[in-house]
């Protein structure tokens, strides 16, 4: 086993673990990052779905740490691509040098901390052990993919696959009879994209989710110019903002206006495209009859789109509020079941039964043949990829015992009893009720000036303590209660995993808030971290 030893190890080669990289190395340090992935990406290396794009405007899904970079790069579309999104991401490696500090396909699979030594002790599946003063946790929120608790899988005979890890070479649909399972985000994109490829296209709902047009397209160049003339001010509102972009965030509650002028906001916001419409009033996710108001909108121009009225019925949410699980952003999905190659399945009047050797079958007795099964059934989100590796702290205390209840963590950066050990966009900070980019940006300063401060001080740990990670999991639980998010079963909240606790994992308290929050945690001494020497 070959050993070495590093001030930092950084475990994960997305956005966030590019971006450590390039800072942890300018102020000095020795880092080493290690990638599952064959390549660089994070998430967007494994997320090549078809139809697979960001639901951020690509203007501000990018990075702002320097003014060259963000000047230089042009985007092709509104809302970029997974190609592209790639392609951005392999610039920003090569253009900073990153590579020949990230060892690719080798994935961490243990992190012990030696109190003797004050230091991590990481060993990877290659056979490779480091010895860091420092361990981040750059491992992305949605990164380990989530297979249907459905008997039969290892039955079926045809080409099958996760959206979540789809084949590099891609997959082709032509003239194929194709089942795709589930429809969340990634299930709107990948229906879209390829129900004009397939021969037949069976889709099984077990819940439908909210979506909001993208009215995606070719790149404003005028804006993109109008943006970078002024990026220092556009980075700085999205900071500021509650959600980290830069659209127009209403003040005004929705009951406070007519019925028709709500109506008129709705139709306008509707316009805009994206999570615009999310913030048409200050009250959406808060209060019961803004909320209803939203969701009557929306299921109304799902049944303007949708010709059978009953698939557009079946398409309307009515089990959770609006806004409460992720929100879709689309490119046509609810005009693809008016396709004649398209069938919508309740799978929530009738569960599948099983997955069959030619398809799959319900309860009802129902049987499905198909060529391929797609599986789009999303991740085990925020903690299932702390989970994969055997992170233990002090006393040999593991993570997942210390979470077994639901994660528990200070700010979203720390956890008590594992000290220097840092979580990027981790449970309890806004991460994925966010424009992620940001969120990202703001975690990896505020740990890369932690760790500036624990060497600058002649320190040898910083660590949550115990009372401040319990005073913060309440408020994140009081800020989360406040809102009408945790009456939705959705992945905020684990519900997708069978077993996992229920637990509004998120911050939703917004990202400028919690900024702030964090940055007086700072001025205050790094107040609720216990320093030693």
């Amino acid at each position: 086993m070959s050993s070495t030893q590093q001030d930092v190890v950084i475990v994960g080669a997305g956005f966030s673990g590019m971006y450590l990289l390039h800072r942890l190395r300018g102020l000095g340090f020795s880092v080493q990052v290690f990638e599952a992935g064959p390549d660089v990406g994070g998430t967007w290396f494994w997320n090549r779905y078809p139809g697979a794009r960001v639901d951020v405007q690509s203007i501000t899904y990018s990075y702002s740490f320097d003014d060259a970079l963000q000047q230089e790069w042009e985007w092709t579309e509104r809302y970029a691509a997974q190609p592209e999104l790639m392609r951005y991401i392999n610039h920003v490696a090569d253009r900073f040098d990153l590579r020949r500090d990230i060892q690719l396909a080798t994935r961490v699979t243990a992190a012990h901390f030696d109190e003797a030594a004050n230091r991590w002790e990481i060993e990877t599946d290659r056979g490779s052990h480091v010895s860091a003063q420092f361990c981040i946790m750059a491992t992305g929120c949605l990164s380990v993919s989530r297979l249907p608790d459905i008997t039969g899988l290892e039955s079926y005979q045809g080409d099958w696959h996760h959206t979540g890890a789809w084949p590099h070479d891609g997959v082709d649909f032509t003239g194929k009879s194709v089942g795709i399972i589930g429809t969340g985000s990634s299930a709107v994109q990948t229906i879209t994209t390829i129900a004009a490829q397939v021969d037949q296209l069976t889709v099984f709902q077990r819940t439908p989710n909210f979506s909001v047009p993208a009215w995606n397209g070719h790149a404003d160049h005028e804006l993109a110019q109008q943006v970078k003339e002024s990026y220092a001010s556009y980075r700085q509102r999205a900071r500021e903002s509650f959600a980290g972009d830069i659209f127009d965030f209403s003040q005004t509650p929705a009951m406070s206006v007519t019925a028709d002028e709500r109506e008129a906001e709705f139709e306008r916001r509707w316009g805009l495209g994206g999570f615009a419409f999310l913030v048409s009033f200050v009250d959406l996710v808060t209060d019961p009859a803004a909320n209803a108001a939203a969701a009557e909108f929306v299921h109304r121009k799902i049944r303007e789109q949708v010709q059978d009225p009953v698939v557009a019925e079946l398409l309307c949410p009515k089990d959770h509020p609006f806004g409460t699980k992720r929100l879709c952003v689309d490119t046509g999905y609810y005009q693809v079941y008016n396709r004649d190659n398209v069938t919508l399945v309740d799978v929530k009047s009738d569960p599948i039964a099983a997955i069959t050797p030619t398809g799959l079958r319900l309860e009802s007795g129902t049987a499905y043949a198909f060529d391929s099964l797609i599986l789009a059934t999303g991740f085990d989100a925020m903690t299932g990829a702390l989970f994969a590796i055997d992170i233990r702290g002090r006393d040999d205390a593991s993570l997942q015992e210390h979470w077994s209840a639901g994660p528990r963590t200070y700010l979203g950066l720390q956890v008590s009893g594992f000290p220097n050990l840092f979580t990027i966009t981790g449970p309890g900070s806004p991460s994925v009720l966010s424009n992620m980019m940001v969120s990202i940006e703001q975690h990896v300063d505020w740990v890369t000036d932690c760790i500036v401060y624990v060497r600058d001080h002649g320190l040898a740990t910083i660590e949550a303590e115990r009372d401040a990670e319990d005073r913060w999991v309440d408020h994140v639980n009081e800020v989360g209660a406040a809102t009408l998010l945790p009456e939705a079963n959705s992945w905020y909240m684990g519900a997708n995993v069978p077993g996992k606790p229920r637990v509004f994992m998120p911050y939703v308290g917004g990202v400028g808030a919690y900024r702030i929050i964090c940055d007086e945690v700072v001025a205050k001494g790094y107040e609720g971290f216990a320093l030693k020497a």
